[in-house]
């Protein structure tokens, strides 16, 4: 079978530079996935992608389908002759033409025949237009008078299976092998004679590079040069350098500069004003502080680069000057003198004003500050104060700053400094793998914040549905495990939820609110532990008795996953469980003392003796939280549990003999209990 190689390029305008990677993997998976259901082989895949086109290179395709073997059962040989024919028929033969089979219940027709496979050129366009038809686009636009949609207007399709165009019409567009050059440095068509020359062709003479990774590794090396040619050090945002390479098809870099009067302002306000509205690369000096210089990546290569700096200046100029006017304005109004306006300001429509929920937080973080022996006062005050920054021109321009600038203007009102720290860490962790809050004000109104939201969404029966979460409740939910438990924080969620709940005025599912955010909290933990490769097994374990205290439930976890490791472990397990489920089919409930005057076996007594013994040691593990010692301990218990049931007859015929059994059966699973349910090991 002959192989040749294929290349769809679809050229546009210039397409979301946001959106420009999704997309081209979209595009390729779609591409791949429609051979690969066809039954076509291929071999390398290369994807493209640049502002104003998306393509994908396949090399090694399969010229044709490979034949496939077609066999159908037909009725029986003793069916009526109308229906073999019937069958015949749609099998495209006569009933002559068919072989009989013998099978388990009895003779049947069978149909048996080869169909020969397509030819891969004929299956190419419907696939590309399917791939297309499937992307990942919002919305998608029209142009002109044509009814064709897409999310942006298309220009030219290049389709080559070998050095042959695929014949084709797709979004209104005919296949040729012609595609075009840099829309400035080479605004002409190049003609493509096989697909392996593309990217060749397109880089030389059209001055595109089609290869979005190369393009992105060429802008991170130009950026950290220009930061080089500063003794400074460029700092690349991942994602602000993902929306540069999805701008530019001939990147290169150029370094300005703007008025050191600028400094004064917080470098992340200047920060976000080049990065959000210029797409500019920042860089800081050896002590971290931000450089009065900015690089910026052009699509193209200037006769004259020193006027596109001045150029870039210029308009950065205002945007600086912006930020830096709203910061003095802001400095003129206290963050208290804030705090009536939030009445004005509606956190949502059935939980109140945000001023109500500024109430709320601050009360529920003097109660967290004094659970954790700090100072009360000072969590108050920093949650009252936690959303005023809100009503700040510089937040109102650059939302991202929401927290940072209210610590900038609470050092600027004469606030205490953890009172001002607590306005940024209010938000932390902001994402999976962020800092997390330092000052115990910070952490008080973190804790709050979340809490707060979470009690309120659920009292008013609005919980995360499937993908559905508008107001982010399981990254809240993790973030305050993460705070608690990664800060070694001995509280009670139960205690915590119960006064975050009481807070709000009103909730009508009010009644088992504390139960149901605790559950849903507590199930934030699954995917945390299983990131840390931790076993669902041992989650589930611990999840059974579910404790409270997230610290305490982390410190169970952890000791349950080093008992796995255990060669006890197994036996000890499948024990739990067998102990399990002849209390639960006997129907008992708790612990009941044991009479040792009804103990005759050896291995009972001998288990009895071991279970009090391990009472008296575990106590103490138990008060501190030692549970892998705990556990360790118990795994001493095997040999004596294992005899147990080797010689020992639970259900005995004398009912006082059985029942106390059970009630010795009921202490060792207990004792285990203590740190989690085992059995869901076995």
């Amino acid at each position: 079978m002959a192989q040749h190689d294929f290349l769809v390029e679809l050229g546009t305008e210039e397409l979301p530079p946001k959106a420009l990677k999704t997309l081209s993997n979209a595009f390729t998976k779609g591409i791949t996935a429609g051979l690969a259901e066809a039954g076509v082989s291929f071999g390398e895949v290369k994807s493209y992608a640049s502002p104003r086109r998306l393509a994908v290179l396949i090399s090694g395709l399969d010229d044709k389908q490979a034949d496939r073997e077609i066999e159908k059962r037909g009725p029986s040989v003793k069916a009526p002759e109308k229906a073999v024919e019937g069958f015949a028929r749609s099998c495209g033969v006569t009933a002559d033409q068919l072989e009989k089979i013998e099978t388990n219940k009895g003779e049947y027709f069978n149909f048996k025949a080869t169909e020969e496979g397509k030819a891969t050129a004929s299956l190419l366009p419907a696939l590309v237009e399917t791939s297309l038809n499937k992307l990942p686009i919002p919305k998608r636009m029209r142009w002109g008078a044509s009814r064709i949609e897409f999310v942006r207007p298309v220009h030219w399709l290049v389709m080559l299976f070998g050095d042959e165009v695929v014949d084709c019409e797709i979004l209104g567009l005919k296949s040729g092998r012609k595609t075009r050059g840099h829309r400035f440095h080479y605004n002409q068509n190049i003609e493509l004679i096989t697909p392996a020359e593309y990217a060749t062709s397109l880089e030389s003479p059209g001055m595109v590079i089609a290869d979005y990774e190369i393009r992105k590794a060429m802008i991170n090396e130009q950026v950290q040069a220009e930061g080089n040619k500063l003794n400074a050090v460029a700092q690349i945002d991942e994602d602000l350098l993902d929306e540069v390479t999805a701008l530019n098809e001939w990147p290169v870099a150029l370094t300005g500069r703007f008025e050191e009067r600028f400094l004064e302002v917080p470098a992340q306000a200047l920060i976000s004003s080049m990065k959000e509205h210029q797409k500019y690369f920042h860089h800081l000096d050896a002590n971290g502080n931000l450089l009065p210089n900015f690089t910026t990546i052009c699509n193209i290569v200037s006769n004259d680069p020193q006027q596109v700096i001045e150029g870039n200046e210029k308009v950065i100029r205002p945007r600086l000057s912006d930020a830096a006017f709203f910061f003095e304005t802001d400095k003129k109004t206290t963050l208290e003198s804030r705090v009536e306006k939030l009445k004005s300001i509606v956190f949502q429509k059935d939980l109140g004003t945000v001023h109500d929920k500024a109430s709320r937080i601050s009360a529920l973080s003097g109660k967290i500050a004094t659970a954790l022996g700090e100072d009360q006062s000072k969590a108050e005050r920093a949650g009252l104060l936690a959303k005023t920054d809100l009503l700040t021109d510089m937040v109102y321009e650059f939302t991202d700053l929401q927290g940072l600038m209210g610590y900038h203007y609470a050092l600027n009102d004469g606030e205490n400094n953890d009172v001002a720290l607590a306005q940024n860490e209010q938000y932390m962790p902001r994402f999976a793998g962020d800092e997390l809050p330092q000052s115990a004000p910070g952490i008080a109104v973190a804790i709050a914040d979340r809490l707060d939201t979470l009690t309120g969404l659920f009292g008013i029966n609005q919980p995360p549905t499937g993908s559905k979460d508008p107001f982010a409740l399981r990254r809240a939910a993790l973030g305050v495990l993460r705070i608690i438990v990664e800060r070694n924080l001995d509280l009670d969620l139960r205690e915590l939820l119960k006064i975050a709940a009481d807070n709000h005025n009103s909730l009508p599912a009010r009644d088992g609110l504390e139960d149901k955010v605790l559950d849903f909290m507590l199930e934030r933990f699954r995917a945390w532990y299983e990131d840390a490769g931790i076993n669902a097994e041992v989650f589930l374990a611990v999840l059974a008795l579910k404790p409270s205290r997230p610290l305490d439930f982390d410190r169970r976890v952890k000791a349950v996953n080093h008992f796995r490791s255990l060669p006890e472990a197994e036996a000890l397990a499948a024990a739990n469980k067998r102990v399990s489920n002849i209390l639960s089919k006997q129907g008992v409930t708790g612990t009941a003392e044991v009479d040792t005057a009804l103990l005759t076996e050896a291995a009972e007594k001998a288990l009895a003796a071991e279970i009090e013994a391990q009472k008296a040691s575990l106590a103490p593990l138990f008060a501190e939280g030692k549970y892998q010692d705990s556990l360790e301990s118990l795994s001493s218990l095997r040999v004596s549990v294992d005899a147990f049931f080797e010689d020992v007859m639970v259900m005995a015929d004398d009912e006082a003999v059985k029942n106390n059994r059970l009630a010795l059966l009921s202490q060792l699973r207990a004792l285990f209990l203590g740190v989690a349910d085992i059995s869901v090991l076995g």
